[in-house]
Formats: structure tokens, C-alpha cells, sequence
């Protein structure tokens, strides 16, 4: 099993006191804990809550869920999808409980927050090469039997670090060699001369690590269309297949390639559905993270589905409600939520239903035009019926950079019932 069945960890949360530090929360709900404010089924619009605040879609939350566990599972994929999306342990244990093999992270802090809500197989896709991190990691693997971790190496002095670190050690550290996307990409290693390279030290720390495979990240491939996209992905096959060949992978049971991000997954399980038949299993591991909330942007823009509609549609989880505070003139308005609330390094905010009096319509000649630290810009056509006092609901684009703004997000029913709240650990 990929968590630990027996952690009250998560049934802790719901114990947890509601008060300041919980944004867009009634506030008459000050010192109820978060099980029972959630037992009393509050409507986000008549019930007391405080604008701005974000939420998230019970039925889209669990439409992605679904989706995703049907692609990979056609597929012939194993998934674990990348956790640092929304640092949220109860959605990591739904994605386990539709079918994900673990969850994937990046830095030690969060291996520590999933860890701590009984995450059993983590995937960490970055080279680790800090003592402290990776002696508590030593740890760890020593304390749980059926721990399993997996993390990236991408040079021979990384290695040379790790090996120093875990000296001791009583279960040697599983690693792939993180293949590069090309020059000029972000990390691993640039040629496969040099990922042999990284192999052989591994060997050589054969009582700290091992080698279980390798990994990459196609996200990063310069100028990326499908063809770049797919050539790439071949090559990290290729070298899964010359390091079997060359009996690296000696002391495991399985084999581990692993790539995927949000945008290219289809091409991921092109190709990886081509991978030929190794020494040992292999374990085709997918790492996509964004599916869980997707977005009204960047995400709505790039994902896969809109090149293979025939499978299905991702939708997006989140709105972001705000109220408007000021309405200067007849060509300007704005909203109480800003770059405090809400994500904008990829895409500014979309103005998409405006709310007075319990209706709700579509937000026509309103946009978005830039954001202050607790303001949004709204630019006003003369179509626009906007007055002060009114929400606005707002899609976002990014869902990395909207998760980390908010510690405790509402789940809603579509008829504005909130039915859980998801605990964020950034």
C-alpha cells in the first residue's frame, strides 16, 4: 500500500480550531473545529462567509480524480502524480485511493509533510544532495519497512555527497539518473556518455544507493512540440534499455522510467507503451500533478485531452470569490482579492460570474487587468452591470502558485453547500 492505512494523522485535521489564520472563513465560526464546521454544511454565498475566498468544486475535484485514474490505467501507467500542486494531504490520499502508486514531491520539506500523513511511496524528483535531509531519509527507511523512496541523481559530485551523507545506512537509497531535455534545460544530466558516468558512481556507493532506473522531465524540451517531445522521451527508453543491457540495474526487482508533466502526458504514454521488454518489470511511472484542480488558463491551454478529446476532459476545480469594493467610474472596478489570494505569474485572473442577491450571471464586460497586493483591477465595458457590494468569481490560471495562498479552502457543492475543507502545508 502507497499510505499508511493505520495514521490518524488526517483524522486529526478535522480537529483542528478554525480562527484568524484561516482566510474567507465565517467568522462566527471562530473555535469550532474544522470537523464541525464542515458537519454544519454551510452555504459559501448566505452563510457567513468572508470575501475574498477560494474554493474548490466537490464534483469537478472528483471528476479530475476519476479521469486521471481511468487515463493511466488504460494506459498501462503507473501514477504519482506530483504532490507539490497543492501540498494537501487528504488530496493525496484520494489521488492513492484512485489508483495513484504514490505521490511525487521536490524538496525534503514536503517528503516530511507527506511522510507525516502516511505517504508510503514517494517519488521525489530532484537530486538530493543535502546531509541533513538525507540522513532523516536514512531514517525514515530504517523506521518503515515498506517505506519506498525514489529520487533523482544528476551528477558525479551529487553522488559523491550522497554517498557521504548515508554512510551507515542500514537500506541504501533508491536512484535514476534524471536524463536532461536538452541543452539548455533545467537540471540532469546533458549527454548519455555522461548519465554512464553517474551510473558508475552509483556503483561505486552500491552500500548507500542504487540504481533503480532512470527519469526526465519532458516539460523542459527546448522549443517543445510533439516531435521534440517524443524524440526525447525515445531517448530516455533508449537509455533505460543500454543501462539493462549493461546489468546496472543488478540488485532491484523492478525498473523504474519515469517522466510527465501536465502538458505532455499523452506523448509520455505513446512512447512509454513502446518501451521493449527488459530484464526485469518496469514500472511505467507518470508524475502529473496540475489534473487535481487543473485551471481556467495555462492548464485549460495545454493539456493533453484537447489533443485527444476522444478521453475525456479535465475541468476546472477552483473559483476564487472576491467582492467588489469600489467602482470609480463607469469604465473601472474593484475587488477586494489580490496577489495575496490569488495566482499570476503565468495569467492574471478571469472575471467569469458576477453574484448579487443569490444570482448568479455571466461576468460580460468585466476583466481583469492587473492586480495590487489586495486589489484586483477590473477594466468595465458599458455592457458591464457591476455594482459595489457584488462578487465576482474568478478562474485562475496555475494551480501551484493558487494552492499556496490558502491554508484551509472550502469544498463546494454546486449549489454553494460546503461539504470539507482541504488543509494546505506549504
Amino acid at each position: 500500500m502507497s499510505f499508511d492505512t493505520g495514521t490518524d494523522a488526517l483524522a486529526r485535521l478535522t480537529e483542528e480550531r478554525v480562527d484568524h489564520r484561516f482566510k474567507g472563513l465565517p467568522p462566527d465560526a471562530e473555535g469550532l473545529t474544522v470537523g464541525e464546521l464542515a458537519a454544519q454544511r454551510r452555504n459559501l454565498f448566505s452563510d457567513g462567509f468572508a470575501t475574498p475566498v477560494l474554493a474548490l468544486s466537490a464534483e469537478r475535484l472528483e471528476h479530475n480524480l476519476a479521469l486521471m485514474e481511468t487515463y493511466t490505467e488504460r494506459h498501462g501507467l503507473a501514477f504519482a502524480p506530483h504532490g507539490k500542486t497543492s501540498m494537501a494531504p487528504q488530496l493525496f490520499r484520494r489521488q492513492v485511493e484512485h489508483g495513484a502508486w504514490g505521490i511525487t514531491l521536490a524538496v525534503p520539506h514536503q517528503v516530511r509533510v507527506a511522510r507525516a500523513f502516511g505517504t508510503r511511496r514517494i517519488f521525489l524528483a530532484n537530486e538530493l544532495v543535502d546531509a541533513a535531509a538525507l540522513r532523516w531519509i536514512a531514517a525514515e527507511l530504517e523506521r518503515d519497512a515498506e517505506f519506498r523512496f525514489v529520487c533523482y541523481v544528476d551528477s558525479v559530485r551529487g553522488v559523491e555527497l550522497m554517498d557521504a551523507a548515508l554512510q551507515g545506512s542500514s537500506r541504501p537509497v533508491d536512484v535514476v539518473v534524471e536524463l536532461a531535455a536538452g541543452e539548455g534545460a533545467r537540471t540532469g544530466v546533458r549527454t548519455e556518455a555522461e548519465c554512464a558516468a553517474v551510473a558508475d558512481a552509483v556503483a561505486r556507493a552500491a552500500g548507500t544507493l542504487r540504481l533503480v532506473g532512470v527519469a526526465g522531465y519532458e516539460g523542459e524540451v527546448p522549443r517543445a512540440d510533439p516531435d521534440r517531445v517524443h524524440a526525447y522521451l525515445r531517448r530516455l527508453v533508449a537509455l533505460a534499455a543500454d543501462f539493462d543491457k549493461a546489468g546496472r540495474f543488478a540488485g532491484t526487482d523492478e525498473i523504474v522510467v519515469s517522466a510527465g508533466g501536465s502538458a505532455w502526458f499523452d506523448a509520455v504514454a505513446d512512447v512509454f507503451a513502446d518501451i521493449p521488454e527488459l530484464s526485469l518489470p518496469v514500472l511505467k511511472l507518470l508524475r502529473s500533478g496540475a489534473y487535481v484542480s487543473h485551471d481556467d488558463g495555462r492548464y485549460r491551454e495545454v493539456t493533453p485531452f484537447n489533443r485527444v478529446p476522444e478521453e475525456g476532459a479535465l475541468e476546472p476545480a477552483f473559483r476564487l470569490w472576491a467582492q467588489i469594493v469600489s467602482r470609480p467610474s463607469a469604465e473601472q472596478a474593484f475587488a477586494n482579492a489580490g496577489k495575496r489570494d490569488a495566482a499570476y505569474d503565468l495569467d492574471l485572473p478571469f472575471a467569469q460570474v458576477i453574484r448579487r442577491a443569490g444570482t448568479e450571471r455571466p461576468a460580460t464586460g468585466v476583466s481583469v487587468t492587473g492586480l495590487s497586493d489586495q486589489h484586483a483591477w477590473l477594466a468595465t465595458t458599458p455592457e458591464a452591470d457591476v455594482r459595489v457590494g457584488d462578487w465576482v468569481g474568478l478562474g485562475l490560471s496555475h494551480p501551484c502558485t493558487s494552492f499556496d495562498k490558502w491554508q484551509l479552502i472550502p469544498v463546494a457543492e454546486a449549489d454553494g453547500t460546503v461539504v470539507d475543507y482541504v488543509r494546505t502545508f506549504f
